[in-house]
């Protein structure tokens, strides 16, 4: 399926619109940089030229590109709503990540704020409400930093395949990407010069290599690089030297780096500190910062202390010079988490919310200690002075009371809030108030335009995902971590489920409760909730794999909710929970899905209090476990149930008699369907159209329906790098919304279904995207084997020793079903045969009410690619069985006996006689020609029992089972699942379970 599969990562992998130039503009890109660099060392700036003024125009083309010409205001500009290239869109990030720095942007006319959010990098204008979102990274962006002049923005991530991005502030566009700059482990510092000609990386790996880039330059090899010592500590931050691009610093929690560098050499110097310098708790270093005239630098640490660092004396003139702690000066009594420099000032943050502004020497100018905030993160000065900071507009703290000028700046907190100071009247304007703990849930409203979110530090959001404002907000205190959250059909109400297992029914509208006491009948953690159609029951799931169902009662004139009952109906966790509609009435009926593989449903008519009735229960699968459930849309005659599974695949139940009435490959894009919704019709569209969203374990995806095992008909993409945990569609049908758990965020996509729709028609037509999924397509040895195999069947059904003239046919008995596959190298168990000769038989039956008893290749090409492995049997997971069955050998590898192997063929999975066993393996021996069971009788004729003792060897290795057995190619231990898979056209996947 590598075709296939091809086509699907496209829209994975493919970063050329969003993250990094064209290769054959990244020379004119680079070029445009340097220009733009040159002309603010002159003094000029093109932020302070619009398009069309008087500047000169060059003969180079770069001068009309998007870069060159952009302003400051050319960030503000309003979005072009143009045709969408893309089925989804991220139309908003809700959310923030703490641990990144938070920089102050353009503010002379408009307040705007740059921040990371996931793998996504923010810049947000508070003025107009409105977010320009700069992807490119596939991990989370682990730091960031800003150019001098807030012209050029660079961020960095820790990922499998880090890229170091440096974005234009004005147009959002990456003028450069630098690729695997440490493939040790990403970057988890960076900061450029102030020229910003270079930029300093500092690799996570277990020994961080220190690097200088002139990334205006076409080269890929850093200027120099330097490895740091373990002993020195993980350095965390890194910075620039004011006055000397040649110089830097950087500190770790014991230790602070100096570091000089040129004509390609880089050196570094550890100066000795500890609590015996000073005879003083010296403190763990927080952060470092160079004084202005470049020469001594400050630390602080998390004690409240600062360290003064100068030049050792004696030592060289030129940049290598020799950095000693001279003074350790108690600056305040509560730890110091921030330090930066603003004109002439020293500025900290502290554990206590307050920023504190020093002069040189160390006295304290000024402070703000009003705003109630939680431990300081990150200041962010403005890059140029306002109006509102002239001379005299406000006084310092000493007894002169002169005349103080500071710039308005922007802060952040550890619990994910940003503000913003004008220094004028000491105002604190709040920015972002965001989810600082895990956010698992999120909940459309059924009839607003309204998303709700809920995250473990207890708060709980409602926006309008219109004009991006909080609608309202509640903070639980008593139940604190929200796990679940959903409204009931009307939208009258929200249900908020907790890890305590608590359920708190909320007015939508107040969030307020009308129970004074939370339902507390589980003390395990909630993870799923729903309503009925008609809002008179409510569902819950818990981690104690029971179910629980609340019924809506009248008492008097008004309505309560009231405990009906709870049943643990599953011995595994519960995957899904499902309210759905009765088919000869308007009755509402429940169902759970658990990994156990059972479907359970429940009789709400006759339970009662404190007794929850099963009405069925069923199990759906052999060996796959399922993972989520959906109602199928009325695309058909007949009422299914749609259920995914772990081994990527999709099937279509009967609602009636839970028969398995088509199976089809799902999604693979890299892990399996976890969690689907049908999409809203919308008005504008045709009704007969329906669409698909799901999420797996970190991609977003919509799908076409009907479902037809077309790959072609999915798209999907990156929405939480760290793990999606939740999904939801807006009422309308044009937004999904995805919350990811550790990364705090909830992101929204905008859906575009003609994008969806194009791309589902670049795949082809008719039974060109199934060709696709055969290994070398239409005109590949596997088509070929499946054409002779087909028309073989005709002779073979006609009879081999049958002088008659052949009737020659277009289709085959769905009897020889069984028989092509295996031939192909597919092994279905007889369950999975049954559903495959089921699916053919019944295709037709609810509309003529007749069988359908044959079939051709087309109709057999798609039931294969369907129903056979998506993947091949990994290295994986033969050595696992082969962990759990068998017992180490001398060298400590998993052996099996001959004797347990055949026992446990015959009695676990599906049953066989010695007969059947003997067969199989014989087959798999080459000592049978056709498979068949009289052929196996007569070889030589041999006891098909001996004919094993004396073939099978007594001890029995992953190895010999894999090769000499199964016909595998031989096994490379060092490969992963993906590449380690044993796959072969013909014959090819087989598992223990299905042999």
């Amino acid at each position: 399926m590598s075709t296939a599969d091809e086509a699907q990562s496209g829209d994975l992998s493919d970063r050329s619109d969003e993250s990094s130039p064209k290769a054959g503009e990244q020379s004119s890109m680079e070029k445009q940089v340097e220009t733009e660099l040159q002309k603010q060392n002159e003094g000029g700036g093109a932020e302070e030229k619009a398009p069309g003024t008087d500047s000169p125009k060059a003969e180079d083309e770069s001068v009309d590109s998007q870069v060159y010409t952009a302003t400051s205001m050319s960030l503000m500009s309003k979005k072009e709503d143009g045709v969408k290239t893309h089925p989804l869109t991220l139309d908003w990030a809700f959310g923030i990540n703490p641990t990144l720095p938070v920089f102050s942007l353009h503010d002379q006319d408009r307040l705007t704020v740059f921040y990371g959010c996931s793998h996504v990098a923010v810049v947000y204008d508070h003025t107009s409400n409105s977010q320009r979102l700069l992807q490119g990274h596939c991990s989370p962006v682990s730091c960031m930093c800003v150019s001098e002049d807030r012209r050029w923005l660079v961020t960095a991530d820790k990922g499998q395949e880090s890229l170091v991005i440096i974005w234009d502030s004005y147009t959002g566009i990456p003028v450069r990407t630098m690729f695997e700059c440490h493939p040790e482990g990403g970057v988890v510092a960076l900061a450029l010069s102030k020229d910003s000609k270079y930029l300093v990386t500092v690799g996570a790996g277990a020994v961080q290599r220190v690097c200088i880039w002139d990334w205006t330059n076409e080269t890929e090899s850093p200027e120099c690089q330097v490895d740091i010592h373990p002993e020195h500590g993980f350095q965390n931050h890194i910075l620039f030297s004011t006055t000397d691009s040649f110089r830097l610093l950087s500190n770790s929690d014991s230790h602070v780096l100096f570091y000089t560098w040129n004509r390609g050499v880089m050196e570094y110097s550890a100066p000795e500190i500890s609590d015996k310098t000073f005879s003083k708790v010296v403190g763990a270093f927080s952060q470092s910062v160079f004084h202005c005239s470049g020469v001594q630098a400050f630390s602080v640490t998390l004690a409240g202390n600062l360290v003064l660092w100068d030049v050792l004396k004696g030592s060289a003139s030129d940049h290598n010079k020799a950095m000693k702690a001279t003074k350790l000066i108690p600056l305040q009594n509560n730890g110091i988490t921030v330090l930066t420099l603003s004109d002439s000032f020293i500025v900290t943050g502290d554990v206590n919310g307050h920023v504190k502004f020093y002069d040189e020497s160390f006295k304290l100018i000024n402070w703000y200690s009003e705003f109630n905030l939680d431990p300081i993160a990150s200041i962010s000065f403005s890059k140029e002075i306002t109006s509102s900071s002239s001379v005299g507009s406000q006084k310092d703290c000493t007894l002169n009371a002169k005349p103080l000028v500071i710039r308005n700046f922007v802060l952040s907190t550890v619990s994910a809030t940003l503000v913003h100071v004008n220094v004028q009247g000491s105002v604190a304007q709040s920015l972002l108030k965001e989810h600082v703990e895990s956010l698992d849930t999120v909940a459309c409203h059924p009839k607003q335009p309204l998303v709700a979110m809920g995250s473990h530090s207890g708060l709980l959001k409602v926006w309008d995902y219109e004009t991006k404002t909080v609608v309202s907000s509640r903070v639980f205190h008593t139940d604190k971590q929200i796990q679940c959250i959903a409204y009931d059909p009307q939208g009258f109400y929200l249900a908020v489920g907790f890890a305590s297992g608590a359920v708190q029914i909320l007015d939508a509208c107040t969030l307020q409760q009308e129970r004074e006491e939370s339902f507390q009948y589980s003390q395990d953690c909630i993870t799923h909730l729903t309503f009925s159609h008609d809002s008179s029951y409510l569902a819950t799931a818990d981690t104690g794999k029971a179910v629980t169902v609340f019924q809506l009662c009248k008492e008097g004139s008004q309505h309560v909710w009231e405990y009906l009952g709870r049943h643990h109906s599953h011995y595994k966790p519960i995957q899904d929970l499902l309210f759905g509609v009765q088919l000869d009435s308007t009755q509402p009926r429940l169902l759970s899905l658990g990994m156990d593989r059972r479907l359970v449903e429940y009789d709400l008519q006759k339970s009662k209090k404190d007794e929850l009735l099963i009405l069925s229960l069923d199990r759906i699968e052999q060996s796959a476990h399922p993972t989520c459930m959906a109602w199928y849309p009325p695309l058909t005659t007949e009422h299914f149930l749609l259920i995914a599974s772990d081994n990527y695949k999709m099937k279509l139940i009967n609602v009636t008699t839970k028969m398995c009435r088509k199976t089809l490959l799902g999604p693979t894009f890299g892990s399996p369907v976890k969690k689907m919704l049908i999409i809203p019709p919308c008005k504008d569209k045709d009704p007969s159209s329906r669409y698909m969203a799901y999420i797996t374990q970190d991609k977003v995806g919509v799908q076409i329906l009907p479902l037809d095992g077309n790959p072609y008909k999915s798209s999907a993409l990156i929405c939480h790098s760290m793990g999606v945990s939740s999904l939801d569609c807006s009422y309308d049908g044009r937004y999904i919304f995805t919350a990811g758990g550790k990364d705090k965020t909830v992101f929204s996509w905008e859906i575009s279904l003609l994008a969806l729709e194009a791309v589902a028609s670049l795949g082809g037509k008719d039974m060109d995207p199934f060709y696709t999924l055969l290994e070398g397509g239409r005109d590949g040895e596997l088509f070929r084997a499946m054409e002779e195999f087909f028309y073989y069947c005709q002779l073979r059904n006609q009879g081999s020793d049958s002088m008659e003239t052949r009737q020659v046919s277009t289709h085959i008995p769905l009897t020889e079903v069984p028989f092509v596959v295996r031939a192909l190298g597919f092994y279905p168990t007889e369950q999975e045969l049954e559903d495959m000769q089921n699916e053919v038989k019944f295709s037709d039956y609810a509309e003529t009410g007749k069988y359908v008893t044959d079939i051709d290749l087309e109709e057999f090409i798609k039931l294969y690619v369907n129903h056979r492995p998506a993947f091949g049997t990994s290295r994986e997971e033969l050595y696992k069985a082969f962990q759990i069955l068998g017992v180490p050998d001398e060298n400590g590898l998993p052996v099996i006996t001959r004797e347990e192997l055949l026992e446990c063929l015959q009695a676990r999975g599906e049953h066989m006689t010695d007969e059947e066993l003997a067969e199989c393996f014989m087959t798999l021996l080459s000592f049978s020609v056709e498979g068949g069971r009289s052929e196996a009788e007569t070889v030589d004729h041999k006891d098909p029992e001996l004919l094993l003792e004396s073939e099978l060897p007594l001890n029995i290795t992953m190895d010999t089972f894999a090769t000499d057995i199964l016909g595998f190619p031989c096994v490379t231990p060092e490969l992963p699942p993906e590449e380690g898979s044993f796959s072969s056209p013909v014959p090819s996947e087989v598992s223990l379970e299905q042999m």
